[in-house]
């Protein structure tokens, strides 16, 4: 008989499992749902809890249960005790089910793992606000958005929600989580909510790309499921998590591969064949150099620069950079080769709470160039990827005069839900009125077999450059992937990347 151990996320206790638990009992399985936001027997009251005192807890139940091993289930930053019981009983674990949750690390607290710097000040100024400083009150019904996708949830099941959510203990969610890697060592089962910005071939792509951090994914004893729906699959689709949770303690599920020696995706071969140019290095700041272009200081002609802004995040100690990438190589050295300069930068977005730092990284990225006699500084175009399109909103929102084109392939255009930035100002969607009063170009390069999560930005920032009248060219790649420039070397994908050139060039010659 399988039996599942529960656990929630914040401000949520056993009650969000209710009709979960129904019908996993249903199937013969034994449940055990927790609430680790109020514990009875603890003597100092449950304002005093930390994140040690919710693992004591969820091991003291694990030790109560009768079958040999479980099936530990975390939601959202449920996943932080799960982890701490997992550690100290990795004999009784038969399986951790991530629903909807990332992958915390040794050292991680909860509000570490908060992207969006304004949400964890408004968490602490409200646990001051209660007095003791001690509890952080449940959100209003309008911020659940922050904390997950709440797509499929039906109006009454929000309304419990929200009615039953209780105080969360601050140290709950400030404790850092400690591992020593026996948790990783466990079969695990990630179950993915695509409404809420995750998916399989999301993971995939991730991998693909050579994050050493996620090879982990690959391993044979890690499975992935997908349910379409919100980060609440528990209120919005009962039936089918407990379908998804019965599987994973099967150990069903999609298996991530690497293929042997298959090169991570920045080390394949660009499409085109693209001259080596000089290349000099100022800081995190590389420029390729036409040939004609003289040394600094030499008089002579002046060039248009095109700074390619990669996407991300991208570990911190990553054994290569984005700018040593063939893809932003080859992007450069095209650019000189027509007799622009072209300019990559390492911005440091490492994790995403750090796109504040990135978008500071790329304003003085341009600065430099356009101080650099050899650049035109009145004819510089910005050139995006992937989730470094968010870094494109400032521009978008108050475009500059020398600011000839903003380009952008395969970018994200909004926030993912599962991302935690809902009230940054990084929404380039919502910036796009400020391209269109200034008549700003904008050059999109759209992937036909983009990631659906990824697309649904695109055609959100596209809906609203329509509303608004903006100057937005697209530039649509048959049968290709995220990332196409070292994946698909096909003919029409050759001549999206001229195409897209073409444009860009146009645009800072006109």
């Amino acid at each position: 008989m399988t039996a599942f151990v529960l656990v929630p996320g914040p401000w949520t206790g056993d009650w969000i499992w209710r009709q979960v638990t129904t019908r996993l009992r249903e199937s013969g399985a034994q449940v055990f749902p927790v609430t680790l936001t109020e514990l009875p027997d603890q003597p100092d009251g449950p304002d005093d809890l930390d994140l040690q005192t919710q693992i004591a807890a969820l091991l003291r139940l694990i030790d109560q249960v009768p079958s040999p091993k479980v099936v530990l289930v975390g939601h959202g930053h449920g996943m932080h005790p799960v982890l701490g019981a997992a550690e100290r009983r990795p004999e009784r674990i038969a399986r951790i089910v991530h629903l909807d949750a990332g992958l915390p690390q040794d050292g991680d607290s909860v509000l570490d793992l908060v992207p969006d710097p304004a949400v964890r000040d408004l968490l602490l100024r409200r646990a001051t606000a209660t007095g003791d400083g001690r509890r952080i009150p449940p959100p209003p019904a309008e911020e659940w958005p922050l904390w997950g996708s709440l797509a499929g949830v039906p109006e009454e099941a929000l309304d419990r929600l929200v009615r039953l959510a209780t105080p969360q203990p601050l140290g709950t969610l400030t404790q850092p989580l400690r591992l020593s890697g026996v948790a990783a060592e466990l079969p695990a089962t990630g179950i993915l909510c695509t409404a809420n910005g995750a998916s399989i071939a999301m993971v995939e792509t991730v991998v693909a790309m050579g994050d050493p951090r996620f090879q982990v994914l690959t391993e044979p004893r890690v499975r992935f499921l997908e349910l379409a729906t919100g980060h609440w699959p528990m209120l919005s689709t009962p039936d089918e998590l407990a379908t998804a949770l019965l599987r994973a303690a099967a150990g069903e599920g999609h298996r991530i591969t690497a293929r042997a020696g298959e090169q991570p995706a920045p080390a394949r071969q660009f499409l085109l064949d693209v001259p080596e140019c000089r290349r000099e290095r100022v800081g995190r700041v590389d420029l390729h150099l036409p040939d004609a272009a003289g040394p600094v200081g030499r008089v002579g002609r002046a060039y248009p620069a095109v700074v390619f802004v990669h996407g991300g995040p991208v570990p911190r100690d990553a054994p290569s950079t984005p700018r040593d990438s063939q893809t932003f190589l080859g992007y450069a050295r095209y650019a000189a080769s027509l007799g622009a300069i072209g300019v990559t930068v390492d911005h440091r977005l490492h994790g995403l709470g750090d796109f504040e730092q990135s978008a500071e990284d790329i304003a003085e990225a341009v600065e430099l160039v356009r101080a650099d006699p050899r650049v035109d500084e009145e004819r510089v175009a910005l050139w995006f990827f992937s989730g470094g399109g968010l870094l494109s909103a400032d521009w978008l929102a108050a475009p500059p005069a020398w600011l000839r084109c903003v380009a952008a392939s395969y970018p994200v255009l909004a926030p993912l839900p599962n991302w935690g930035l809902a009230e940054s100002r990084f929404r380039p969607a919502a910036s796009i009125g400020g391209a269109s009063a200034s008549r700003l170009p904008v050059v999109l390069t759209r992937v036909e077999l983009e990631n659906a999560q990824i697309a649904a930005t695109v055609e959100e920032f596209l809906t609203a450059a329509t509303i608004c009248c903006a100057d937005v060219e697209v530039v649509d790649v048959p049968l290709a992937h995220h990332g196409f420039e070292t994946i698909d070397h096909t003919e029409q994908a050759r001549h999206a990347v001229r195409q897209a050139f073409r444009s860009v060039l146009g645009h800072l010659r006109g």
